[in-house]
């Protein structure tokens, strides 16, 4: 398991459930192309899955 993801957002959020725009919200996500870099946990990978159609995801280590 990678020690660090890189996740950036690759689609915007218009028309999106609030659901869906408060999970990249809470990711750190604000603008279009934008990258965070976040610990490896269940709990960030459960918020990615959530949006993975909007995110695109890199394992560190």
């Amino acid at each position: 398991m990678a020690k660090q993801l890189k996740i950036t957002l690759v689609k915007s959020v218009i028309g999106c459930p609030e659901t869906q725009k408060a999970t990249v919200k809470s990711l750190g996500l604000k603008k279009l192309n934008q990258t965070v870099i976040k610990e490896d946990s269940p709990e960030i990978r459960g918020q990615v899955n959530k949006v993975k159609h909007l995110v695109s995801i890199e394992e560190i280590d």
